[in-house]
C-alpha cells in the first residue's frame, strides 16, 4: 500500500537544496517518490508505510542538514510548523538588524574616506581595524547561515547559493585581512563589500519569502474557512465545541450568517446557505431537510439543525485542502528544464569566476580587479530565480484555481491543460441535468388498455436497473401511484436494455435498434420512432411474445450554463465534441441547443476511451467532461480528464481536474487558467535565465572595452551585483503573484 505525506521544511536556500533533500529521501528503503517545493518549502513524499514511518522521513532530512517539522494529520492547521515559520523569520530579520547595525556606518565610513569626505584622519591604520571590528559580526553572524548551508551543501556532494555568497563574500573579508596583516601587499581594504554583500542578499531573503508566503495564500483562505468552535446538541442543551471534538452524528446548531463547520445532513430548518468560498458561485443556495451542507460555506438567513457525516480530514474542505497542497507540492514536467540546470549551475558558475579571475589578473596584472570580478560573478549568479519560476507561479495558479471552485490534481494537469485543443463532453449529467423525466407513454397493442397499465409494465422491469432513463420511469410511477409487479430473471443488456420476467412472459425494454437483434419486429413503427426521435427524445421500445407494445419516450434538460460555456471554449479556439449512447437524431437536436457540431452519438459506456484515443490517435491533446462511472475509463485516457464535482466517487478519482459543484462554467476557467500559468512560468524562466546570460558577462567586465557603456556596467560591483541578485528572486515570485489576481471568465 502507497501512502502520501506532505512535511514541512526549514533551512533551504535554493533550489539546489530542495534537490539535496529529495535525493537523502529517496535513499531511505520504502520510499516511492520525494518532490520538493522550494517556493513553498514543503516535500511530498510517497511511501509504504509498512517499510518507513513518517519521523524516519524527518530523520532523514535532518541528516541531510535541514529542518523538518511534523504534519498535523488532524486536517486542521499545523501550529508547530506556524511557530517553526514565525520563528525563523524572527530569526532571519534579527540577524538582518544586527547586520545593518554594523554595516550602514561602515559603509559610510568606507565610501567617506575613498571620496575624500570625511578627512585625513580616515587613512590612519586603526581605522582598518574598526572596520574589521564592524564587519566581523556580519561576516558570522548574520553570514553565518551562508557558511553553514554551503558546509551541507558540499557534504551532500553538491554546491548551491551558500556556497557562492560565502566564497564571495570571504574573499573580500579575508583578503581585506591579509591586507592589514601584510601591508606591502596593497592599503585598500574590502570589509564594506563583504558585509554589504551579505546584508543585501539577507534582505532580499526575507522579502523573497515574506513574498513567497503570498503565492499560498489560497491555502490559508481555505483553512480560514472552518470556524474554531461549533454549538452541538445533546440532550436538548446547546454546548459550545472545540471543532477537534467533534464527532460523526452530533447534531449542530447554526445561526443565519455562522459558517457551517463540518459536512452533514439538514435534520430541522430551511436557509440559503453561501458555498461560494468553495464553488466559485455567487448565489447562495436554498436549503431544507434532508439537504446536505458542506463543512466552510456560510448559511445566510434560517437557523439550520444538521448531523455530522464527515469530520476532520473527512470533510470536503480538508479533502480540498489536501488536494491544492498535492498539486502545489507537485512538480510540472517543464520545471525538469531548470532543474537540470540549477544541478549544474553553481560548479559551473565557480570554475567560470576562477577563470574569469585568472584572464583579468592575467591582462590587468594587478590581483585586486581580478578579485572583484571574481566576487561579482560568484554572487550575481545565484540560481534562486530560476528555482523559484516554476513553483512559485504553481502555487499561484492552483490557488487561484482553488477559489473558483478548479481544483487541479497535480501541476502536470495544469501544464498539460494549456496544451488541449479538443474538448468531449459527456451528454447525460454533464451537458443536461441528468435528471430525464417521462414524456409520453404511448401503448402500441391493444393488449395495452392504458398508459399506466404501460408504465406500470415498464417500471416493474426498470425496478432493478442503475440507467437514469430506468430511474425517471421508476419515479413517474412512484408519482402516479401504481403498484409494481415482481420481476424474475433480470439482466440488463449494457449499453441496449433489460429484460425480465412478468407472470411468465419474457418482457423487454430498450433501444429500438436492440430489437432487431433480438428478431422483433418494428418496421411498421419506424416513422413514429424517428419522429420522436428528432423531437430530441430518448425513445425506449417495449416488446414481449415477439411485439412491440408500447412506447416510452424520455428528455433530459440541458443545464442552463451548457451553452455559454461550449461558446466560451470555442471563443479559445477549442473544438468540442459531444459524446453519448443515444441515437444520432436524437443527439444532434440536445447538441444543436448548446452549439456543437462535432457528435459522437451510439457510442456503448465501454467504448467512450475507444472514441477517447482515437481522436488522440489523430495528434489531438483531448481533454474529457463527465461525472458518471461509465466515464471514468475516457476520463483516465485523456491527456485532461475533467470530473464534475457533484459526479460519482469513481470519476472523480479518475480525473485530473476537478470542479466543484455540478456547474460547467469552470471548465473553460481552467483552461484560461492553465494557460495563463504556463504564460507566467514560460515568462519566469525566460527572465531567470536572460537574467543570468546578460548579468554574468557584465559582472566578468565583458563591457570593460565599452567608453560609452555606463560606469557602473563597466566595473560592476560586488555590493550591485547581491542588490541585482536579490531583485531578480523577488521580480520572479511577483510575476507569480499577478496569477492571484488574474480575471476568469464568468
Amino acid at each position: 500500500m502507497e501512502n502520501k505525506v506532505i512535511i514541512p521544511v526549514t533551512g533551504m536556500t535554493c533550489a539546489n537544496c530542495a534537490m539535496n533533500i529529495e535525493r537523502a529521501l529517496k535513499k531511505v528503503p520504502g520510499i516511492m517518490d520525494a518532490s520538493v517545493n522550494f517556493a513553498s518549502e514543503r516535500v511530498s513524499v510517497s511511501y509504504q508505510p509498512e517499510i518507513v514511518t513518517i519521523d524516519g522521513m524527518i530523520a532523514a532530512i535532518e541528516k541531510a542538514g535541514y529542518g523538518a517539522i511534523k504534519p498535523d494529520e488532524s486536517g486542521e492547521d499545523n501550529e508547530a510548523e506556524k511557530i517553526a515559520r514565525k520563528a525563523e523569520i524572527k530569526n532571519q530579520t534579527r540577524k538582518f538588524l544586527l547586520g545593518i547595525i554594523f554595516t550602514l556606518p561602515l559603509f559610510i565610513l568606507s565610501m567617506g574616506r575613498d571620496f575624500n569626505l570625511i578627512g585625513y584622519w580616515s587613512h590612519a591604520s586603526w581605522v582598518n581595524w574598526l572596520f574589521l571590528i564592524l564587519a566581523t559580526p556580519v561576516q558570522f553572524y548574520t553570514g553565518l547561515d551562508y557558511y553553514k548551508g554551503g558546509f551541507k551543501s558540499i557534504k551532500n556532494g553538491s554546491a548551491n547559493m551558500d556556497v557562492l555568497v560565502a566564497m564571495g563574500s570571504s574573499v573580500a573579508y579575508f583578503y581585506s585581512i591579509a591586507l592589514m596583516l601584510f601591508p606591502m601587499l596593497g592599503q585598500h581594504v574590502y570589509f564594506e563589500t563583504s558585509a554589504v554583500i551579505i546584508t543585501l542578499i539577507k534582505l532580499g531573503k526575507i522579502l523573497e519569502v515574506k513574498t513567497k508566503g503570498r503565492t499560498g495564500g489560497a491555502i490559508r483562505k481555505l483553512m480560514g474557512l472552518q470556524p474554531r468552535t461549533a454549538y452541538v446538541i445533546n440532550n436538548g442543551v446547546e454546548k459550545e465545541t472545540p471543532l477537534s471534538e467533534l464527532q460523526k452524528d452530533n447534531i449542530i446548531i447554526v445561526r443565519p450568517g455562522e459558517k457551517i463547520p463540518v459536512d452533514g445532513i439538514i435534520t430541522e430548518g430551511e436557509s440559503a446557505v453561501d458555498e461560494s468560498m468553495l464553488t466559485g458561485e455567487p448565489l447562495p443556495v436554498d436549503k431544507k431537510t434532508g439537504d446536505p451542507v458542506t463543512g466552510g460555506t456560510i448559511n445566510t438567513d434560517g437557523v439550520l439543525q444538521f448531523k455530522a457525516t464527515k469530520v476532520g480530514k473527512d470533510t470536503a474542505l480538508a479533502q480540498i485542502i489536501k488536494l491544492v497542497e498535492e498539486a502545489q507540492g507537485s512538480k510540472a514536467p517543464i520545471q525538469s528544464l531548470a532543474d537540470k540546470v540549477s544541478a549544474v549551475f553553481v560548479p559551473a558558475v565557480i570554475v567560470l569566476a576562477f577563470i574569469v579571475f585568472a584572464l583579468w589578473w592575467a591582462i590587468a596584472g594587478e590581483f585586486v580587479p581580478a578579485m572583484i570580478r571574481l566576487v561579482s560573478v560568484l554572487v550575481i549568479t545565484c540560481p534562486c530565480a530560476l528555482g523559484l519560476a516554476t513553483p512559485t507561479a504553481i502555487m499561484a495558479g492552483t490557488g487561484r484555481g482553488a477559489e473558483s471552485g478548479i481544483l487541479f490534481k497535480n501541476s502536470e494537469a495544469l501544464e498539460t491543460a494549456s496544451k488541449i485543443d479538443v474538448i468531449v463532453f459527456d451528454k447525460t449529467g454533464t451537458i443536461t441535468e441528468g435528471r430525464p423525466a417521462v414524456i409520453d407513454i404511448i401503448p402500441l397493442d391493444e393488449d395495452i388498455k392504458s398508459e399506466n397499465e404501460l408504465l406500470t409494465i415498464a417500471a416493474s422491469l426498470e425496478k432493478g436497473s442503475e440507467h437514469p432513463l430506468g430511474r425517471a420511469i421508476v419515479l413517474e410511477s412512484e408519482k402516479r401511484g401504481l403498484a409494481l409487479t415482481d420481476v424474475e430473471s433480470f439482466k440488463a443488456h449494457r449499453g441496449f436494455g433489460i429484460q425480465a420476467v412478468i407472470h411468465g412472459k419474457a418482457i423487454y425494454a430498450g433501444k429500438p435498434a436492440w430489437f432487431k437483434d433480438l428478431g422483433i419486429e418494428i418496421k411498421n413503427y419506424s416513422d413514429k420512432i424517428e419522429l420522436l426521435q428528432n423531437q430530441g427524445k430518448a425513445v425506449i421500445l417495449i416488446a414481449y411474445q415477439d411485439k412491440a407494445r408500447g412506447i416510452v419516450t424520455l428528455s433530459d434538460k440541458v443545464k442552463p450554463e451548457s451553452a455559454a460555456t461550449i461558446a466560451e471554449l470555442q471563443d479559445q479556439k477549442l473544438n468540442v465534441y459531444m459524446i453519448t449512447g443515444d441515437n444520432y437524431n436524437s443527439a444532434k437536436k440536445i447538441a444543436g441547443e448548446v452549439g456543437i457540431d462535432e457528435v459522437l452519438a451510439e457510442v456503448l459506456p465501454d467504448e467512450k476511451s475507444g472514441k477517447v484515443r482515437d481522436l488522440q490517435m489523430e495528434g489531438k491533446k483531448v481533454g474529457m467532461v463527465g461525472d458518471g462511472i461509465n466515464d471514468s475509463p475516457a476520463l483516465a485516457q485523456a491527456d485532461v480528464g475533467i470530473a464534475i464535482g457533484s459526479g460519482t466517487d469513481v470519476a472523480i478519482e479518475a480525473a485530473d481536474i476537478v470542479l466543484v459543484g455540478s456547474t460547467l462554467k469552470g471548465v473553460p476557467k481552467a483552461m484560461e487558467l492553465s494557460r495563463a500559468t504556463m504564460r507566467t512560468i514560460r515568462q519566469n524562466l525566460f527572465w531567470a535565465f536572460f537574467y543570468n546570460i546578460a548579468l554574468i558577462p557584465v559582472a566578468a567586465g565583458a563591457l570593460y572595452p565599452f567608453e560609452n557603456a555606463p560606469e557602473m556596467l563597466r566595473h560592476l560591483h560586488p555590493m550591485l551585483a547581491a542588490l541585482a541578485m536579490a531583485v531578480s528572486s523577488i521580480t520572479v515570485v511577483s510575476n507569480s503573484l499577478r496569477l492571484n489576481r488574474i480575471k476568469l471568465l464568468r
